[in-house]
């Protein structure tokens, strides 16, 4: 049997290389063969830093009845989500339609047309072969139903139409979005809902930018209450920095181990912004450890990011992670080991499993520099211990956000090396995501994969191309990002102005995947119109700035419903309405503190940029000269520029910098 994903470039196929069953990547190949044995096509769907997909392949994927039931009967493909979102979000809408709830690993069977007839997540062994025996009862005894089945469930699928347009994101949607999402926090707990509980940073942001616009207390509260409760708990990892994916209780005591890329990238931002709002020693912290968990333990050889660490560690989760009272006494010594055991509530009787305990910090402890040696010893003691596994694969959008994050940290709280990082990041995958003009979905080991880059793809990383400008005024970022924004136009876009998830001349699948939701990362609709946003006040471009309207218009009525899971469209919505604010800083070429203000002001829609005047090709510094001799600072809103000021208090005072920061 060809071992066909050996060589793949996805961590996650890799995985299952040695599997007895005779796995394909999605190609077109594929379905030709299916088409040519006259059998479905078995359809898994999964990511590597998943749990329950480590199980699937244990309990079924490696076990011989089953490989060959599946080598008989059907062409068995698997796809990494991460890798093919595109694949993903069609096929997770019909599980979703058919099943009512959808998951990973993702189990679809398909006829070779590539229409789904069955759809489902994790099947035990015994559940998934009587799936088997069935599907082949029904293929030979009843082929015209699951072909007539599987065209009905493509062709319903294909004809939804994604809701859009019908109202405006205005001030009173936007305080009625914040009032909405009052009423749904958890005031005893932060954040939103009750067990499983995800991190929000996206409605986080929102909260923010709706506190700086409108004042409101309230929205402050809920970011400030939510990240102190994710910071305090054992979702965040404690001796490392970096959050886990989700907390599985509705107190942010118990996570799912796996740390990703995406929330770790940005909720480094979500808490250097409540920084810059409070000046809040722990939400400094914490945006430091977070950025310095993905540049120390994400970072590849090639100066970009990694996926994610796994939630197992030899197939176990959270092993690496868990503590009992007797293993902190083994590493720290019986007094310090009962007094770490006290301070990060680490029980007898545990508070995960098998009488192990996650670390929480509760509270601050009593003496900082005794906790940093005992946090430094105890990290060096789990280093010692078998880690978990890191997906090498670099995804565009998720490193987009980590760029813009890591800039955003490094300006904020003066970290220039956190800078650094980013502008590795951002060469590396321009030089090689970037193929023939068009972007690629991601690369592993430097060699990128053919999987063409998605809307959010585009979106991200030409924000954070924008971002990286404002820190360093290199206009090779501003080049490469507004040819990415004049692909997604050109190549993107839906009729009603906002965007598909994929292009036009991509593969075609039965139906062309779109959602204008954000969810756990932000939506392509939504990232795009935050990338046009800025792009449209650096340069002035109208054009940007009127596809951003129309894109953030494209999710208003779904945005004033549920606040909860259009952040990021809101945090754009906020964007649009209190800007564009440009502060260009005129300097002889030298530091200069009214810089730094420009970062720290909270204006939503703000964009800055540092240097000479009339620095070629940089429209925020044209006909800025310095008065006087000395540094100035241009504040303009809507175009429309006060006059030029040299003072730092005056500068602080017009940019809203917070005078506790």
């Amino acid at each position: 049997m060809a071992n066909r994903l050996a060589d793949s470039l996805s961590p996650y196929l890799r995985q299952h290389a040695d599997n007895p069953v005779d796995w394909r990547e999605w190609d077109d190949a594929t379905f030709a063969e299916a088409r040519e044995r006259d059998v479905p096509v078995f359809l898994s769907v999964g990511y590597a830093a998943c749990h329950w997909c480590h199980v699937m392949a244990h309990d079924s994927f490696e076990d011989e009845q089953v490989a060959q039931v599946l080598r008989d009967g059907f062409v068995s493909v698997k796809v990494d989500r991460e890798e093919r979102p595109d694949v993903d979000a069609v096929y997770m809408r019909a599980t979703l339609a058919m099943t009512g709830q959808g998951g990973w690993p993702m189990t679809c069977l398909l006829t070779p047309s590539g229409d789904p007839f069955f759809a489902g997540t994790y099947l035990p062994k015994a559940q998934l072969l009587q799936l088997l025996a069935a599907a082949q009862d029904a293929w030979t005894n009843r082929r015209d139903q699951v072909v007539a089945s599987g065209a009905n469930v493509a062709a319903q699928l294909s004809a939804v139409v994604v809701p859009t347009g019908g109202a405006s994101l205005d001030v009173d949607v936007l305080d009625g979005a914040a009032e909405q999402l009052a009423r749904q926090f958890d005031w005893q707990r932060g954040g939103f809902g009750g067990a499983p509980k995800f991190p929000p940073s996206m409605v986080l942001e929102f909260l923010l930018r709706q506190h700086a616009r409108a004042g409101d207390e309230r929205s402050l509260r809920m970011v400030d209450e939510t990240c102190e409760a994710m910071a305090r708990g054992g979702l965040y990892d404690q001796l490392d920095g970096g959050f886990a994916r989700y907390s599985v209780d509705a107190d942010w005591v118990v996570p799912h181990f796996e740390k990703m890329l995406y929330d770790n990238a940005q909720l480094m931002s979500v808490y250097a912004h409540l920084w810059r709002l409070t000046g809040s020693g722990l939400a400094r912290r914490v945006a430091l450890e977070t950025a310095d968990f993905v540049v120390g333990r994400l970072g590849t050889d090639e100066g970009a990011f990694a996926s994610a660490l796994d939630a197992d560690t030899d197939g176990a989760e959270g092993a690496t992670y868990a503590w009992t009272p007797a293993q902190l006494v083994d590493v720290l010594g019986e007094d310090d080991g009962a007094r770490a055991a006290d301070l990060l509530r680490v029980t007898t009787g545990g508070t995960f499993e098998h009488g192990t305990s996650t670390l929480q910090l509760r509270e601050e402890p009593s003496d900082p520099a005794w906790w940093e040696r005992v946090r430094r010893t105890l990290a060096e003691a789990r280093d010692t211990r078998p880690q978990p596994a890191r997906d090498d694969k670099v995804v565009t959008s998720w490193n987009g956000l980590a760029i813009t994050g890591l800039v955003q940290v490094g300006m904020l709280l003066e970290r220039p090396d956190l800078v650094e990082a980013a502008r590795r990041c951002a060469r590396y995958l321009l030089d090689t995501h970037l193929v023939d003009g068009r972007l690629r979905r991601t690369s592993l080991g430097g060699r990128v994969s053919a999987s063409p880059a998605v809307a959010d793809d585009h979106g991200n990383l030409a924000q954070a191309l924008l971002t990286l400008h404002q820190a360093d005024g290199d206009l090779r970022w501003v080049s490469a990002a507004d040819d990415l924004l004049d692909t997604a136009l050109a190549h993107f876009r839906a009729d009603d102005g906002g965007f598909h998830d994929t292009a036009d001349d991509a593969e075609a699948l039965f139906a062309r995947p779109r959602d204008p939701g954000d969810n756990a990362e932000p939506s392509g609709q939504s990232s795009l119109a935050h990338a046009l946003i800025t792009a449209a006040a650096l340069s002035g471009s109208e054009s940007y700035r009127a596809a951003a309207e129309e894109a953030v218009g494209a999710s208003a009525a779904l945005a004033g419903r549920e606040p909860r899971f259009t952040g990021w469209t809101l945090a754009a919505a906020e964007a649009l309405e209190a800007g564009p604010v440009q502060v260009a800083v005129s300097t002889d070429g030298e530091p200069s503190p009214l810089s730094r203000l420009a970062w720290l002001s909270p204006s939503p829609g703000l964009v800055t940029l540092a240097g000479r005047e009339d620095t070629d090709g940089t429209p925020l510094l044209a006909s800025r000269p310095l008065v006087e001799g000395r540094p100035t600072a241009y504040v303009c809103r809507g175009f429309v520029c006060d006059t030029p000021r040299t003072d730092v208090d005056e500068v602080k005072s017009a940019l809203g910098v917070r005078a506790t920061v």
